[in-house]
Protein backbone atom coordinates (compact mmCIF):
# COMPACT_ATOMS: atom_id res chain seq x y z
CA UNK A 1 0.00 0.00 0.00
CA UNK A 2 1.11 3.53 -1.10
CA UNK A 3 2.86 5.16 1.68
CA UNK A 4 3.02 2.55 4.64
CA UNK A 5 6.22 1.53 4.53
CA UNK A 6 7.20 -2.34 3.15
CA UNK A 7 3.93 -4.23 4.12
CA UNK A 8 4.65 -7.78 4.07
CA UNK A 9 2.74 -10.05 1.39
CA UNK A 10 -1.14 -11.23 3.03
CA UNK A 11 -0.90 -14.85 3.53
CA UNK A 12 -1.79 -16.88 0.49
CA UNK A 13 -5.36 -18.50 0.44
CA UNK A 14 -4.89 -21.06 -1.83
CA UNK A 15 -5.94 -19.37 -5.24
CA UNK A 16 -8.21 -16.74 -2.91
CA UNK A 17 -8.05 -13.35 -2.77
CA UNK A 18 -8.37 -12.25 1.10
CA UNK A 19 -7.14 -9.64 3.31
CA UNK A 20 -5.44 -10.88 6.33
CA UNK A 21 -8.19 -11.45 8.83
CA UNK A 22 -7.37 -9.06 11.43
CA UNK A 23 -6.08 -6.64 9.86
CA UNK A 24 -8.55 -3.75 10.89
CA UNK A 25 -8.59 -5.14 14.15
CA UNK A 26 -4.47 -4.57 14.35
CA UNK A 27 -4.67 -0.72 13.02
CA UNK A 28 -7.05 0.40 15.76
CA UNK A 29 -4.72 -1.68 18.11
CA UNK A 30 -2.09 -0.27 16.63
CA UNK A 31 -3.58 3.94 16.80
CA UNK A 32 -4.88 3.14 20.52
CA UNK A 33 -0.88 1.56 21.51
CA UNK A 34 0.57 4.70 19.70
CA UNK A 35 -1.94 7.38 21.43
CA UNK A 36 -1.03 5.62 24.44
CA UNK A 37 2.72 6.90 24.07
CA UNK A 38 1.60 10.47 23.12
CA UNK A 39 -1.24 11.14 25.10
CA UNK A 40 -1.21 10.14 28.99
CA UNK A 41 -1.17 12.43 31.11
CA UNK A 42 2.38 13.73 32.20
CA UNK A 43 4.02 11.74 28.98
CA UNK A 44 6.26 13.65 27.13
CA UNK A 45 4.90 13.95 22.84
CA UNK A 46 7.80 12.98 21.63
CA UNK A 47 8.72 9.01 21.58
CA UNK A 48 12.09 8.92 22.08
CA UNK A 49 11.43 10.73 25.83
CA UNK A 50 8.37 7.81 25.87
CA UNK A 51 10.77 5.58 25.61
CA UNK A 52 13.21 7.13 28.40
CA UNK A 53 10.22 7.10 30.40
CA UNK A 54 9.66 3.13 29.90
CA UNK A 55 12.86 2.38 30.30
CA UNK A 56 15.53 0.83 33.07
CA UNK A 57 13.58 2.76 35.99
CA UNK A 58 10.57 1.24 34.90
CA UNK A 59 11.51 -2.65 33.72
CA UNK A 60 12.56 -5.37 36.05
CA UNK A 61 16.13 -5.67 34.72
CA UNK A 62 15.86 -9.36 36.12
CA UNK A 63 18.59 -12.13 35.50
CA UNK A 64 17.42 -14.50 32.90
CA UNK A 65 19.16 -17.71 31.58
CA UNK A 66 18.78 -18.24 27.63
CA UNK A 67 18.31 -22.10 26.38
CA UNK A 68 21.87 -22.21 24.93
CA UNK A 69 22.90 -21.54 29.08
CA UNK A 70 23.99 -17.85 28.75
CA UNK A 71 22.77 -15.25 31.16
CA UNK A 72 21.28 -12.28 30.15
CA UNK A 73 19.33 -9.12 31.89
CA UNK A 74 16.02 -8.34 30.76
CA UNK A 75 16.22 -4.52 30.42
CA UNK A 76 20.39 -4.19 29.42
CA UNK A 77 20.54 -7.21 27.21
CA UNK A 78 17.07 -7.96 25.25
CA UNK A 79 15.08 -4.85 25.37
CA UNK A 80 17.34 -1.45 26.05
CA UNK A 81 16.76 0.62 22.35
CA UNK A 82 14.72 -2.87 20.38
CA UNK A 83 12.13 -3.87 18.29
CA UNK A 84 10.71 -7.27 20.63
CA UNK A 85 8.06 -9.81 20.89
CA UNK A 86 7.49 -11.22 24.22
CA UNK A 87 5.86 -14.52 25.33
CA UNK A 88 5.23 -16.40 28.02
CA UNK A 89 4.90 -20.13 28.10
CA UNK A 90 5.86 -23.57 29.63
CA UNK A 91 6.92 -26.53 27.70
CA UNK A 92 4.42 -28.78 29.77
CA UNK A 93 1.59 -26.46 28.32
CA UNK A 94 -0.94 -28.54 26.98
CA UNK A 95 -3.22 -26.34 24.95
CA UNK A 96 -2.41 -22.62 23.64
CA UNK A 97 1.57 -22.35 24.02
CA UNK A 98 2.15 -25.11 21.78
CA UNK A 99 -0.13 -23.08 19.54
CA UNK A 100 1.48 -19.53 20.26
CA UNK A 101 5.33 -21.39 19.31
CA UNK A 102 3.95 -22.10 16.33
CA UNK A 103 2.47 -18.85 15.23
CA UNK A 104 5.54 -17.05 16.54
CA UNK A 105 7.86 -19.69 14.36
CA UNK A 106 5.63 -18.53 11.20
CA UNK A 107 6.05 -14.65 11.88
CA UNK A 108 9.71 -15.72 12.30
CA UNK A 109 10.08 -17.35 8.52
CA UNK A 110 8.21 -14.14 7.44
CA UNK A 111 10.81 -11.86 8.89
CA UNK A 112 13.50 -14.27 7.93
CA UNK A 113 17.02 -13.01 9.18
CA UNK A 114 15.86 -9.83 10.54
CA UNK A 115 15.22 -11.90 13.32
CA UNK A 116 18.13 -11.39 15.55
CA UNK A 117 19.28 -8.28 13.63
CA UNK A 118 16.60 -5.90 14.29
CA UNK A 119 13.14 -8.22 15.69
CA UNK A 120 14.25 -10.22 18.89
CA UNK A 121 11.94 -12.73 20.24
CA UNK A 122 11.47 -13.91 23.62
CA UNK A 123 10.12 -16.60 25.19
CA UNK A 124 9.92 -16.66 28.78
CA UNK A 125 8.78 -19.63 31.66
CA UNK A 126 6.35 -19.23 33.59
CA UNK A 127 7.28 -23.22 35.32
CA UNK A 128 11.17 -21.93 35.55
CA UNK A 129 11.87 -25.08 37.84
CA UNK A 130 10.82 -27.55 35.27
CA UNK A 131 12.23 -25.40 32.41
CA UNK A 132 15.62 -25.69 32.57
CA UNK A 133 17.76 -24.64 29.71
CA UNK A 134 17.94 -27.64 28.84
CA UNK A 135 14.16 -28.59 28.55
CA UNK A 136 13.69 -25.24 27.11
CA UNK A 137 16.88 -26.24 24.30
CA UNK A 138 14.95 -29.35 23.37
CA UNK A 139 11.57 -27.60 23.13
CA UNK A 140 13.33 -25.00 20.67
CA UNK A 141 14.35 -27.96 18.50
CA UNK A 142 11.19 -29.79 18.18
CA UNK A 143 10.01 -26.57 16.92
CA UNK A 144 12.54 -26.28 14.67
CA UNK A 145 13.29 -22.73 15.92
CA UNK A 146 15.43 -19.90 13.82
CA UNK A 147 17.95 -18.03 15.54
CA UNK A 148 17.35 -14.59 17.03
CA UNK A 149 14.71 -16.18 19.20
CA UNK A 150 15.62 -17.28 22.61
CA UNK A 151 13.74 -19.28 25.44
CA UNK A 152 14.49 -18.23 28.65
CA UNK A 153 13.94 -19.29 32.20
CA UNK A 154 15.07 -17.61 36.12
CA UNK A 155 13.70 -17.69 39.35
CA UNK A 156 10.17 -17.71 40.01
CA UNK A 157 10.25 -14.38 42.11
CA UNK A 158 11.67 -12.43 39.61
CA UNK A 159 9.54 -13.73 36.79
CA UNK A 160 6.18 -13.01 38.28
CA UNK A 161 7.99 -9.38 39.31
CA UNK A 162 8.69 -8.97 35.74
CA UNK A 163 5.09 -10.07 34.82
CA UNK A 164 3.39 -7.86 37.14
CA UNK A 165 5.24 -5.19 35.95
CA UNK A 166 3.63 -5.96 32.08
CA UNK A 167 0.67 -6.90 32.88
CA UNK A 168 1.39 -10.18 31.91
CA UNK A 169 0.31 -11.93 35.37
CA UNK A 170 -3.36 -13.25 36.21
CA UNK A 171 -3.78 -13.87 39.93
CA UNK A 172 -5.63 -17.17 39.04
CA UNK A 173 -2.34 -19.00 38.46
CA UNK A 174 -1.65 -18.50 42.38
CA UNK A 175 -1.14 -22.73 43.73
CA UNK A 176 0.14 -23.63 40.56
CA UNK A 177 -2.67 -23.03 38.08
CA UNK A 178 -0.10 -22.39 34.86
CA UNK A 179 -3.03 -22.55 32.63
CA UNK A 180 -4.90 -20.21 33.60
CA UNK A 181 -1.84 -18.15 32.37
CA UNK A 182 -2.35 -14.99 30.08
CA UNK A 183 -2.10 -15.70 26.65
CA UNK A 184 -1.52 -12.54 25.34
CA UNK A 185 1.67 -11.56 23.31
CA UNK A 186 3.52 -8.35 24.44
CA UNK A 187 5.28 -6.70 21.37
CA UNK A 188 7.36 -3.20 21.66
CA UNK A 189 9.84 -0.46 20.67
CA UNK A 190 11.37 0.55 23.83
CA UNK A 191 13.50 3.16 22.35
CA UNK A 192 10.33 4.76 21.18
CA UNK A 193 7.51 3.81 24.05
CA UNK A 194 5.53 1.96 21.81
CA UNK A 195 3.78 -1.04 23.37
CA UNK A 196 0.80 -3.31 22.60
CA UNK A 197 -0.87 -6.53 23.03
CA UNK A 198 -1.00 -8.68 20.05
CA UNK A 199 -3.38 -13.00 20.43
CA UNK A 200 -1.64 -15.57 19.61
CA UNK A 201 -4.22 -16.20 17.28
CA UNK A 202 -3.28 -13.33 15.17
CA UNK A 203 -2.68 -13.70 11.46
CA UNK A 204 1.65 -14.01 10.78
CA UNK A 205 1.46 -11.58 8.03
CA UNK A 206 -0.17 -9.18 10.56
CA UNK A 207 2.52 -9.25 13.42
CA UNK A 208 5.24 -9.33 11.15
CA UNK A 209 4.14 -6.09 9.80
CA UNK A 210 3.81 -4.91 13.08
CA UNK A 211 6.93 -5.49 14.31
CA UNK A 212 8.73 -5.47 11.16
CA UNK A 213 7.68 -1.95 10.04
CA UNK A 214 5.12 0.11 12.04
CA UNK A 215 7.17 -0.86 15.06
CA UNK A 216 10.10 0.49 13.35
CA UNK A 217 8.21 3.84 12.04
CA UNK A 218 8.09 2.44 8.30
CA UNK A 219 11.89 2.95 7.59
CA UNK A 220 11.65 0.49 5.01
CA UNK A 221 11.11 2.13 1.16
CA UNK A 222 7.41 0.73 0.48
CA UNK A 223 7.28 -1.98 -2.29
CA UNK A 224 6.33 -0.84 -5.51
CA UNK A 225 3.30 -1.17 -6.80
CA UNK A 226 1.49 -2.04 -3.80
CA UNK A 227 -1.61 0.40 -2.91
CA UNK A 228 -5.21 0.43 -2.15
CA UNK A 229 -6.46 0.44 -6.25
CA UNK A 230 -4.83 -3.03 -6.28
CA UNK A 231 -6.25 -4.11 -3.30
CA UNK A 232 -8.09 -7.78 -3.18
CA UNK A 233 -12.01 -7.70 -2.70
CA UNK A 234 -12.76 -8.40 0.77
CA UNK A 235 -15.08 -11.90 0.65
CA UNK A 236 -17.26 -13.46 3.81
CA UNK A 237 -15.27 -16.27 5.78
CA UNK A 238 -17.11 -19.00 7.46
CA UNK A 239 -16.64 -20.00 10.98
CA UNK A 240 -14.75 -23.22 10.21
CA UNK A 241 -12.28 -21.08 7.96
CA UNK A 242 -12.17 -18.85 10.83
CA UNK A 243 -11.40 -21.42 13.05
CA UNK A 244 -8.33 -23.03 10.46
CA UNK A 245 -6.87 -20.19 9.99
CA UNK A 246 -6.67 -18.72 13.80
CA UNK A 247 -6.53 -22.19 15.52
CA UNK A 248 -5.02 -24.63 13.02
CA UNK A 249 -3.05 -22.74 10.03
CA UNK A 250 0.44 -22.41 12.48
CA UNK A 251 0.95 -26.09 12.12
CA UNK A 252 -1.44 -28.17 9.01
CA UNK A 253 -2.39 -27.20 5.40
CA UNK A 254 -5.46 -28.58 3.34
CA UNK A 255 -3.59 -29.75 0.31
CA UNK A 256 -0.28 -28.76 1.12
CA UNK A 257 1.16 -32.09 1.18
CA UNK A 258 3.34 -33.59 4.28
CA UNK A 259 6.47 -32.55 4.60
CA UNK A 260 8.47 -33.80 7.25
CA UNK A 261 12.69 -33.16 8.38
CA UNK A 262 14.39 -29.97 8.80
CA UNK A 263 13.06 -28.20 6.17
CA UNK A 264 9.54 -28.82 6.94
CA UNK A 265 7.21 -25.49 6.67
CA UNK A 266 4.08 -27.27 8.98
CA UNK A 267 4.85 -28.93 11.99
CA UNK A 268 1.64 -31.13 11.80
CA UNK A 269 0.14 -33.43 9.10
CA UNK A 270 -2.12 -31.99 5.65
CA UNK A 271 -5.72 -32.56 6.58
CA UNK A 272 -6.54 -32.78 2.73
CA UNK A 273 -9.64 -35.35 2.98
CA UNK A 274 -8.80 -36.32 6.43
CA UNK A 275 -12.12 -37.46 7.18
CA UNK A 276 -11.91 -40.15 4.24
CA UNK A 277 -8.56 -41.31 6.25
CA UNK A 278 -9.84 -41.10 9.98
CA UNK A 279 -12.87 -42.33 11.17
CA UNK A 280 -15.12 -39.53 12.58
CA UNK A 281 -15.42 -40.12 15.94
CA UNK A 282 -12.06 -40.49 16.41
CA UNK A 283 -11.21 -37.11 14.33
CA UNK A 284 -13.98 -35.77 16.45
CA UNK A 285 -12.27 -36.78 19.80
CA UNK A 286 -9.11 -35.97 19.09
CA UNK A 287 -9.85 -32.20 18.11
CA UNK A 288 -11.66 -31.97 21.51
CA UNK A 289 -9.42 -33.74 23.62
CA UNK A 290 -6.01 -34.75 22.30
CA UNK A 291 -4.23 -34.40 25.56
CA UNK A 292 -6.36 -36.87 27.07
CA UNK A 293 -5.93 -39.20 24.69
CA UNK A 294 -2.56 -39.22 24.31
CA UNK A 295 -2.39 -39.37 28.07
CA UNK A 296 -4.32 -42.65 27.35
CA UNK A 297 -1.88 -43.97 25.79
CA UNK A 298 -4.06 -43.89 22.14
CA UNK A 299 -2.17 -45.59 19.30
CA UNK A 300 -3.05 -43.32 16.42
CA UNK A 301 -2.43 -40.60 18.69
CA UNK A 302 0.99 -41.84 19.79
CA UNK A 303 1.73 -42.45 16.39
CA UNK A 304 1.19 -39.29 15.25
CA UNK A 305 3.19 -37.46 17.91
CA UNK A 306 6.30 -39.35 17.34
CA UNK A 307 6.21 -38.60 13.40
CA UNK A 308 6.08 -34.96 14.01
CA UNK A 309 9.01 -34.70 16.20
CA UNK A 310 7.13 -34.85 19.43
CA UNK A 311 5.10 -31.95 19.12
CA UNK A 312 1.46 -31.97 20.83
CA UNK A 313 -1.63 -31.44 19.16
CA UNK A 314 -2.40 -28.58 21.89
CA UNK A 315 -5.79 -28.85 23.27
CA UNK A 316 -8.09 -25.60 21.65
CA UNK A 317 -10.76 -26.10 24.08
CA UNK A 318 -13.12 -26.52 20.89
CA UNK A 319 -16.73 -27.05 21.72
CA UNK A 320 -18.95 -29.29 19.68
CA UNK A 321 -20.35 -26.70 17.60
CA UNK A 322 -16.49 -25.61 16.76
CA UNK A 323 -15.52 -29.10 15.77
CA UNK A 324 -18.57 -29.58 12.98
CA UNK A 325 -17.86 -26.06 11.51
CA UNK A 326 -14.15 -27.02 11.76
CA UNK A 327 -14.60 -30.33 9.53
CA UNK A 328 -17.19 -28.84 7.52
CA UNK A 329 -14.51 -26.33 6.25
CA UNK A 330 -11.89 -28.91 5.76
CA UNK A 331 -14.16 -31.20 3.93
CA UNK A 332 -15.20 -27.99 1.85
CA UNK A 333 -11.64 -27.25 1.09
CA UNK A 334 -10.63 -30.89 0.13
CA UNK A 335 -13.59 -30.90 -2.60
CA UNK A 336 -12.46 -27.82 -3.58
CA UNK A 337 -8.90 -29.34 -4.21
CA UNK A 338 -9.72 -32.26 -6.08
CA UNK A 339 -11.03 -34.55 -3.09
CA UNK A 340 -14.05 -37.05 -4.24
CA UNK A 341 -17.21 -36.65 -1.91
CA UNK A 342 -16.50 -40.21 -0.61
CA UNK A 343 -14.26 -43.19 -1.48
CA UNK A 344 -16.22 -45.22 -4.09
CA UNK A 345 -17.62 -48.19 -2.23
CA UNK A 346 -18.03 -46.23 1.15
CA UNK A 347 -21.37 -45.53 3.43
CA UNK A 348 -21.76 -43.70 6.50
CA UNK A 349 -20.83 -45.44 9.97
CA UNK A 350 -23.70 -44.91 12.81
CA UNK A 351 -20.95 -42.74 14.61
CA UNK A 352 -20.48 -40.58 11.48
CA UNK A 353 -17.92 -41.84 10.36
CA UNK A 354 -17.08 -44.17 7.12
CA UNK A 355 -16.72 -48.09 6.20
CA UNK A 356 -17.05 -50.49 3.63
CA UNK A 357 -19.63 -51.66 2.24
CA UNK A 358 -20.42 -55.27 4.09
CA UNK A 359 -17.92 -54.68 7.22
CA UNK A 360 -19.40 -54.85 10.93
Amino acid sequence: MAGVGSPLEPEPLQGRNMMPLGFRRAIGVTMLATVFSFCQPGVAGATGQAGSIWGADYFPNIPLITHEGKEVRFFDDLIKDKVVVINFIFTRCPDVCPLETARLREVQKILGDRVGKDVFIYSISIDPDYDKPHVLKAYAERYQIGPGWLFLTGSQADIVTLRRKLGMYNPEERGGNLKAHTLSLLIGNQSTGRWMRSSPFENPYVMATQVGSWLHNWKLPPREGQDYASAPQVRSVSPGENLFRTRCSACHTVGGGDVVGPNKEKLGPDLFAIGQKRERGWLIRFIKEPDRMIAEGDPLSLALLEAYDSVPMPNLSLNDADIEHLLRYIEEESRRKGAPESPPGTIAGEDGGEKRKGEP
